[in-house]
Protein backbone atom coordinates (compact mmCIF):
# COMPACT_ATOMS: atom_id res chain seq x y z
CA UNK A 1 0.00 0.00 0.00
CA UNK A 2 1.47 3.53 -1.00
CA UNK A 3 1.69 5.50 1.94
CA UNK A 4 1.52 8.86 -0.12
CA UNK A 5 -1.75 10.92 -0.23
CA UNK A 6 -3.46 11.02 -3.37
CA UNK A 7 -1.92 15.17 -3.63
CA UNK A 8 1.64 13.93 -3.07
CA UNK A 9 0.89 11.15 -5.79
CA UNK A 10 -0.04 13.87 -8.34
CA UNK A 11 2.70 16.56 -7.63
CA UNK A 12 5.29 13.60 -7.71
CA UNK A 13 3.65 12.75 -11.50
CA UNK A 14 4.66 16.34 -12.54
CA UNK A 15 8.50 14.92 -12.36
CA UNK A 16 7.81 11.40 -12.92
CA UNK A 17 4.33 10.54 -14.75
CA UNK A 18 4.33 6.60 -14.10
CA UNK A 19 3.21 7.78 -10.38
CA UNK A 20 0.29 8.53 -12.11
CA UNK A 21 -0.86 5.05 -12.65
CA UNK A 22 -1.03 4.35 -8.75
CA UNK A 23 -3.98 7.15 -8.38
CA UNK A 24 -6.12 4.92 -11.18
CA UNK A 25 -5.31 2.23 -9.52
CA UNK A 26 -6.74 3.71 -6.23
CA UNK A 27 -9.87 5.18 -7.86
CA UNK A 28 -10.78 3.51 -10.91
CA UNK A 29 -12.77 0.65 -9.22
CA UNK A 30 -15.07 3.58 -7.56
CA UNK A 31 -15.50 5.78 -10.35
CA UNK A 32 -15.89 2.90 -12.85
CA UNK A 33 -18.88 1.91 -10.81
CA UNK A 34 -20.43 5.31 -10.62
CA UNK A 35 -20.05 5.84 -14.11
CA UNK A 36 -21.36 2.29 -14.75
CA UNK A 37 -24.63 3.12 -12.00
CA UNK A 38 -24.86 6.82 -14.71
CA UNK A 39 -24.22 5.59 -18.62
CA UNK A 40 -24.05 1.82 -18.44
CA UNK A 41 -21.20 -0.50 -18.95
CA UNK A 42 -19.95 0.31 -22.55
CA UNK A 43 -20.15 4.18 -21.93
CA UNK A 44 -18.15 3.50 -18.69
CA UNK A 45 -15.44 2.51 -19.78
CA UNK A 46 -15.15 5.20 -22.50
CA UNK A 47 -15.98 7.73 -19.90
CA UNK A 48 -13.07 6.04 -17.09
CA UNK A 49 -10.18 6.84 -19.89
CA UNK A 50 -11.41 9.81 -20.46
CA UNK A 51 -11.41 11.20 -17.01
CA UNK A 52 -8.46 10.10 -15.84
CA UNK A 53 -6.63 11.37 -19.64
CA UNK A 54 -8.22 14.70 -18.12
CA UNK A 55 -7.12 13.86 -14.43
CA UNK A 56 -3.67 13.40 -16.29
CA UNK A 57 -3.38 16.07 -17.88
CA UNK A 58 -4.65 18.35 -15.21
CA UNK A 59 -3.18 16.87 -12.68
CA UNK A 60 -1.10 21.11 -12.20
CA UNK A 61 -4.03 22.44 -11.74
CA UNK A 62 -4.98 20.33 -8.39
CA UNK A 63 -5.57 21.92 -4.94
CA UNK A 64 -2.97 20.37 -3.62
CA UNK A 65 -4.02 21.20 0.20
CA UNK A 66 -7.06 18.39 -0.64
CA UNK A 67 -5.10 14.98 0.77
CA UNK A 68 -7.86 13.11 -1.94
CA UNK A 69 -8.38 13.48 -5.37
CA UNK A 70 -11.32 11.53 -5.29
CA UNK A 71 -14.06 14.37 -5.10
CA UNK A 72 -12.07 16.09 -7.87
CA UNK A 73 -12.13 12.86 -10.15
CA UNK A 74 -15.86 12.60 -9.83
CA UNK A 75 -16.10 16.30 -10.79
CA UNK A 76 -14.26 15.49 -13.84
CA UNK A 77 -16.64 11.85 -13.66
CA UNK A 78 -19.68 14.35 -13.52
CA UNK A 79 -19.10 16.79 -16.00
CA UNK A 80 -18.57 14.05 -18.34
CA UNK A 81 -21.91 11.97 -17.59
CA UNK A 82 -23.37 15.44 -18.59
CA UNK A 83 -22.54 14.80 -21.86
CA UNK A 84 -25.24 11.68 -21.76
CA UNK A 85 -27.99 13.12 -19.97
CA UNK A 86 -30.64 11.95 -22.50
CA UNK A 87 -29.22 8.45 -22.18
CA UNK A 88 -29.74 8.51 -18.35
CA UNK A 89 -33.06 8.52 -17.79
CA UNK A 90 -33.81 5.76 -20.22
CA UNK A 91 -31.22 3.91 -18.56
CA UNK A 92 -33.30 4.73 -15.15
CA UNK A 93 -36.08 3.76 -16.04
CA UNK A 94 -34.52 0.23 -17.25
CA UNK A 95 -33.23 -0.13 -13.83
CA UNK A 96 -36.20 0.62 -12.52
CA UNK A 97 -37.95 -2.43 -14.40
CA UNK A 98 -34.68 -4.77 -13.59
CA UNK A 99 -35.05 -4.11 -9.35
CA UNK A 100 -38.10 -6.76 -9.26
CA UNK A 101 -34.89 -9.36 -10.54
CA UNK A 102 -33.06 -9.14 -7.01
CA UNK A 103 -32.85 -12.28 -4.37
CA UNK A 104 -33.57 -12.48 -1.21
CA UNK A 105 -32.91 -15.07 1.72
CA UNK A 106 -35.87 -16.38 2.46
CA UNK A 107 -39.24 -16.64 0.62
CA UNK A 108 -40.92 -14.08 2.39
CA UNK A 109 -38.02 -11.61 2.20
CA UNK A 110 -38.52 -12.68 -1.55
CA UNK A 111 -42.45 -11.66 -1.97
CA UNK A 112 -41.85 -8.55 0.33
CA UNK A 113 -38.73 -7.55 -2.12
CA UNK A 114 -40.03 -8.09 -5.32
CA UNK A 115 -43.80 -5.90 -4.44
CA UNK A 116 -41.58 -3.19 -3.30
CA UNK A 117 -39.65 -3.03 -6.07
CA UNK A 118 -42.33 -3.24 -8.44
CA UNK A 119 -44.53 -0.76 -6.43
CA UNK A 120 -41.64 1.81 -5.19
CA UNK A 121 -38.21 1.60 -7.31
CA UNK A 122 -39.69 2.69 -10.51
CA UNK A 123 -41.41 5.53 -8.65
CA UNK A 124 -38.75 6.69 -6.82
CA UNK A 125 -36.31 6.00 -10.44
CA UNK A 126 -38.39 8.03 -12.44
CA UNK A 127 -38.90 10.61 -10.04
CA UNK A 128 -34.74 11.03 -9.68
CA UNK A 129 -34.62 10.81 -13.96
CA UNK A 130 -37.13 14.22 -13.67
CA UNK A 131 -34.56 15.51 -11.45
CA UNK A 132 -33.18 18.99 -12.38
CA UNK A 133 -28.98 18.11 -13.65
CA UNK A 134 -27.37 19.84 -10.96
CA UNK A 135 -30.33 18.06 -7.88
CA UNK A 136 -29.47 14.95 -9.70
CA UNK A 137 -25.57 15.11 -9.70
CA UNK A 138 -25.73 16.48 -6.34
CA UNK A 139 -28.13 13.51 -5.14
CA UNK A 140 -26.47 10.26 -7.22
CA UNK A 141 -23.30 11.71 -5.55
CA UNK A 142 -24.58 11.92 -2.22
CA UNK A 143 -26.42 8.54 -2.08
CA UNK A 144 -24.87 6.14 -4.31
CA UNK A 145 -21.15 7.16 -4.11
CA UNK A 146 -22.29 7.90 -0.02
CA UNK A 147 -20.04 11.07 -0.05
CA UNK A 148 -20.15 13.88 2.39
CA UNK A 149 -21.50 17.20 1.53
CA UNK A 150 -18.06 18.74 1.16
CA UNK A 151 -16.69 16.15 -0.75
CA UNK A 152 -19.95 16.69 -3.03
CA UNK A 153 -19.15 20.35 -2.80
CA UNK A 154 -15.88 19.30 -3.78
CA UNK A 155 -16.63 17.27 -6.91
CA UNK A 156 -19.29 19.28 -8.25
CA UNK A 157 -17.43 22.94 -7.81
CA UNK A 158 -20.07 24.61 -5.63
CA UNK A 159 -20.78 25.73 -1.93
CA UNK A 160 -21.97 23.28 0.73
CA UNK A 161 -24.45 25.09 1.17
CA UNK A 162 -26.03 24.81 -2.14
CA UNK A 163 -25.12 21.50 -2.13
CA UNK A 164 -27.33 21.00 0.83
CA UNK A 165 -30.32 23.05 -0.69
CA UNK A 166 -30.12 20.92 -3.90
CA UNK A 167 -30.50 17.75 -1.53
CA UNK A 168 -32.95 19.30 0.41
CA UNK A 169 -35.01 20.34 -3.11
CA UNK A 170 -34.62 16.59 -4.52
CA UNK A 171 -35.83 15.03 -1.06
CA UNK A 172 -38.62 17.70 -1.38
CA UNK A 173 -39.46 16.31 -5.24
CA UNK A 174 -39.30 12.69 -4.23
CA UNK A 175 -41.02 13.34 -1.13
CA UNK A 176 -44.00 13.93 -3.48
CA UNK A 177 -43.55 10.71 -5.11
CA UNK A 178 -47.02 8.72 -4.19
CA UNK A 179 -47.91 5.26 -4.01
CA UNK A 180 -51.52 4.76 -5.87
CA UNK A 181 -52.83 4.81 -2.61
CA UNK A 182 -51.69 8.01 -2.06
CA UNK A 183 -49.29 7.06 0.41
CA UNK A 184 -45.66 8.37 -0.49
CA UNK A 185 -42.58 5.77 -0.02
CA UNK A 186 -41.62 5.67 3.55
CA UNK A 187 -38.11 7.00 2.58
CA UNK A 188 -39.41 9.49 0.93
CA UNK A 189 -41.69 10.70 3.94
CA UNK A 190 -38.56 10.57 6.58
CA UNK A 191 -36.39 12.66 4.00
CA UNK A 192 -33.87 9.95 4.36
CA UNK A 193 -31.34 8.95 1.89
CA UNK A 194 -33.15 7.37 -0.78
CA UNK A 195 -31.36 3.67 -1.57
CA UNK A 196 -31.57 3.75 -4.89
CA UNK A 197 -28.75 1.08 -5.51
CA UNK A 198 -29.66 -1.49 -8.27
Amino acid sequence: MDPCSDADLLRGSLGDPRRFAALFDRHAGVLFRFLIRRVGRDTADELLGETFRIAFERRSTFDGRQPSARPWLYGIATNLVARHRRTEARRLRATARLAGAATADSPADVVAAAVDAREVWPAVMAGIAELPDGERDALLLYVWEEMSYEEVALALEIPVGTVRSRLNRARGRLRELAAPGGQGTDAARRGDRVRTRP
